[in-house]
């Protein structure tokens, strides 16, 4: 489905925090031999409860040190941000951007109940991208919004399981399942790190939606358009061309990586002052 032959590109990831290491895990799936640089901004998470203009500045920062590194697109990996800033990096910056979208369109359509679940950040959930979506797909079916207050943070400290964990779900999760929710969209890239305490609650009665694998593949139809516009580079293990930067904890960002792939060498992770 997906030619391995397509040219190597040069590809820029960040997000508030680790989340965003759940899109990169989807698309280096599909293309394991780019050259990837991944930002986790850990010294500003979470983006969710801070002001459009200091998410804007801080997408403005990592977007120019990301093409100061080469890279030939950028995906906003983190859907508050795609909701605070998206529009106004595409104004400023003439490189292609791929955001994070609410994945209602798939929910709606396919709820048995006609109630569909939404768990995001404060920031996503008042974006007018995320309005327009609910307007566009959302008539006739009812959304319960949850804003997952505390589960970032989480995610970030390595909590993916435990008391507290499920405890903060629950209080989250129940009240959608209480209402008939059929399908619950995870609407923060932190969250996919919570999937299987999230199914532990829900069971296999609810369908749980990761948007990821979508963005991985509409990253995969836009690089197919641009291979006359970048350079080969020779195929090579991910692990051995993703390198890794934060403004938080390089412990953390370690962590939170090699879940996803074991060998990745200390000498891919770097701290990063701005």
């Amino acid at each position: 489905m997906y030619d391995q032959n397509l040219k190597k590109f040069n590809i820029g990831i960040f997000d508030s925090g680790v989340g965003g290491l759940s899109v990169w895990r989807e698309i280096i799936k599909i293309m394991p031999s780019n050259n990837y640089f991944y930002v986790s901004d850990s010294a500003y998470c979470p983006y969710g409860p801070r002001p459009q203009s200091e998410i804007i500045d801080r997408a403005r920062v990592i977007t120019k040190f990301l093409i100061g590194n080469g890279v030939d697109i950028i995906v906003v990996a983190c859907n508050t941000a795609t909701a605070a800033a998206i529009k106004a990096l595409r104004e400023e910056f003439s490189i292609p951007f791929i955001g994070m979208e609410p994945a209602v369109k798939p929910a709606a359509l396919n709820s048995k109940t006609g109630v569909i679940g939404v768990l995001a950040t404060k920031g996503t959930l008042s974006g007018r991208l995320y309005n327009q979506t609910l307007k566009t797909y959302a008539n006739g079916v009812e959304v319960i919004e949850k804003e997952g207050k505390g589960l970032v943070a989480l995610v970030e400290e390595g909590k993916l399981t435990g008391v507290e964990t499920d405890n903060l779900l629950r209080k989250y999760i129940n009240p959608m399942m209480e209402k008939g929710a059929d399908h619950i969209v995870l609407g923060c890239t932190h969250y996919p790190f919570l999937l299987e305490a999230i199914k532990q609650i829900t069971g296999e009665s609810v369908k749980i939606i990761d948007p990821a694998p979508a963005v991985a593949k509409h990253l995969y139809d836009v690089l197919e358009h641009m291979q006359g516009k970048s350079l080969d580079y020779e195929p090579l293990k991910p692990t051995e061309i993703t390198m890794f930067y934060t403004t938080g904890n390089i412990e953390t960002l370690m962590g939170m990586a090699r879940r996803i792939m074991p060998g990745i060498e200390d000498k891919n992770f770097n701290a990063a002052d701005f």
